[in-house]
């Protein structure tokens, strides 16, 4: 279903059938919760952020497993909204859980520098970077996303930037 909708390049249709799937879902390898996050970049690949922003308050309320916290694409779809401050605070709700993994601080420190708040961006991926597990494809990731933020604030080189070279 994903391949053949991916390959027509219909996001609206294949967010229509990732909600279907979600809604008559049982158990199975994946969760409901990651049906709904799927169904929600969908929806925001068709232009259609309130849908978005739905399928993932649903992910949230469902509690199922994902890799990413649902709550990073809440607040990047209040952020496209133009709902900055709304975005910010659910940015600080993630903040306030425990255990944010590393996919979470990387997509919220991209949603940040997209909209141009580099200095929070810097700390998300500084913090994430510390918690990876290094040699992970997160770690990598965190490293490169935090170099390019640090680069773009003018701040020195530091150890986090040896790291980088260490991780290749």
């Amino acid at each position: 279903m994903l391949e053949q909708a991916l390959l027509a390049d219909d996001h609206d249709d294949l967010a229509r059938r990732l909600e279907a799937l979600a809604e008559s879902y049982v158990s199975g390898d994946i969760s409901r919760a990651a049906i709904l996050v799927l169904a929600a970049e969908e929806w925001r690949q068709a232009g259609q952020p309130a849908h978005a922003l739905d399928c993932f308050q649903r992910a949230v309320d469902d509690g199922g497993e994902v890799s990413v916290d649902p709550r990073a694409g809440i607040a990047d779809t209040l952020f496209e909204l133009e709902r900055p401050d709304e975005a910010r605070e659910v940015i600080a709700a993630i903040r306030a859980a425990d255990g944010v993994t590393a996919a979470t601080a990387l997509t919220v420190a991209e949603t940040l520098v997209a909209y141009g708040d580099l200095g929070e961006a810097h700390h998300w991926a500084t913090e994430g970077a510390q918690r990876a597990t290094q040699g992970s494809g997160e770690y990598t990731a965190l490293l490169r996303t935090r170099y390019r933020i640090r680069v773009d604030l003018g701040l020195p080189e530091d150890e986090l930037d040896a790291l980088l070279d260490a991780s290749h």
